[in-house]
């Protein structure tokens, strides 16, 4: 009998072992952009002067009355499984900040909470989509949104947007790019990464029109507490109906607590169901501890979240200010969010030559345009999760090497 083996000269298995198609299906189409943060963390890591620019994780810390909350709640034995759904607890004041927000009653029947935003969007499109199922979704879109229905088996159809209209998705495009395939209709406002908020109008024609047809209608909101002179205006809000409403929201940004891993989805009670089945066959909840600190922010925050905003509204300032100085670059200036982009097409076409080039000479790293699909080609998209000092330096630096070529 003859045997296989391996260079370490341990017997190798005589077959290979098998890895799902939907395992395989999981990569982010947008990875060499990626890289360039990558790169830049493994040179700041070694001692390098690197201006990151690249991410988007706040860099404030927590609220201390939030930890402190999670902190007091652990001590008293909230360290326990949770229902499937999540804590009634958080369910309600979830509930009653949609309440506050829009002229529909929410109540803690429509509220299922997730260890994060991007949990309960893959909880929502596994309850929505089938395999060859079209998802049509405006375009740019945020980068982990495409690998959620590569590993579903759905197809995106993305809806370009144009630059000189803010990248605000327009109501006639979205409905041109329905197909007969089409089970949902995915938005973004506030959008990642580009800022952009669609308006009132839009989303009441939008959602009509997705009510008609049989379609569902699921909103990402996860920046709505950070909008600037355009206010924002909740899908739920602005649409008649609600039994083919879908929002998603979380903690991560608003409330600094990225690490936390708090989200939540709103939704007709008939799907919160099937929702619940879904937790209860995969995740299985989130610590309760953890929970009871969400619930408490979400019922204690508007000093710290206005505090947050106006840092942000003044580093947006800063950075559109000193870059708008510069010649060949042009600076979106976004109306909500922690990204600013940039139009560079005048200096490189190439964004991801831009990105590369921008961190070997000065050691900044932005995240090419075309990372987040064809309407951001020859963009960047800069971070402002960096004090002003910080920014600053970061701007000079661009300026610096625009005027080189």
């Amino acid at each position: 009998m003859t045997t296989t083996t391996s260079l370490a000269g341990v017997d190798a298995p005589p077959h290979p072992f098998a890895i799902s198609a939907q395992a395989k299906r999981l990569h982010l189409d947008s990875a060499s952009a990626w890289q360039v943060h990558e790169r830049a963390q493994a040179l700041k890591q070694q001692g390098e002067d690197v201006v990151l620019l690249s991410i988007g994780d706040p860099d404030f810390r927590t609220p201390e009355p939030i930890i402190d909350n999670a902190v007091s709640h652990m001590r008293v034995g909230r360290t326990h499984y949770s229902p499937a759904l999540g804590e009634l607890n958080l369910r309600r004041a979830v509930a009653d900040q949609e309440t506050r927000t829009s002229p529909h009653p929410c109540s803690a029947a429509e509220v299922a909470v997730f260890p994060g935003g991007t949990a309960a969007i893959f909880g929502v499109m596994s309850c929505l989509l089938d395999p060859g199922d079209d998802i049509v979704i405006p375009d740019p879109l945020y980068v982990g949104y495409s690998p959620i229905m590569q590993a579903l088996g759905v197809n995106i159809v993305a809806v370009p947007t144009a630059p000189e209209r803010d990248f605000e998705p327009q109501f006639d495009a979205i409905v041109a790019a329905i197909t007969p395939r089409t089970r949902v209709v995915f938005i973004n406002t506030p959008g990642n990464p580009t800022g952009a908020i669609i308006g009132k109008s839009t989303l009441t024609r939008l959602a009509a029109y997705c009510y008609e047809q049989g379609l569902w209608l699921v909103c990402d909101e996860v920046y709505s507490m950070f909008t600037f002179e355009k206010p924002h205006v909740s899908l739920r809000a602005a649409a008649a109906r609600l039994d083919n409403i879908v929002m998603i929201d979380g903690l991560s940004k608003s409330h600094a607590m990225s690490g936390w891993r708090m989200g939540w989805a709103v939704a007709p009670p008939a799907l919160i169901a099937h929702l619940e089945k879904f937790m209860t066959m995969s995740l299985f909840g989130s610590p309760q501890f953890l929970q009871d600190a969400a619930a408490f922010a979400l019922s204690n925050d508007e000093y710290y979240v206005q505090e947050m905003k106006r840092e942000y509204r003044k580093r947006r300032d800063l950075v559109c200010d000193l870059l708008e100085q510069v010649p060949g670059i042009s600076p979106h200036r976004p109306q909500s969010g922690m990204f600013v982009m940039l139009d560079v097409s005048k200096v490189l076409e190439d964004d991801q030559a831009f990105a590369d080039q921008l961190l070997d000479e000065q050691r900044v790293s932005v995240i090419p345009g075309s990372a987040f699909g064809t309407s951001t080609r020859g963009h960047v998209r800069l971070s402002l999760v960096q004090p002003g000092h910080v920014l600053k330096q970061g701007c000079e630096r661009i300026g610096e090497f625009v005027s080189r070529r």
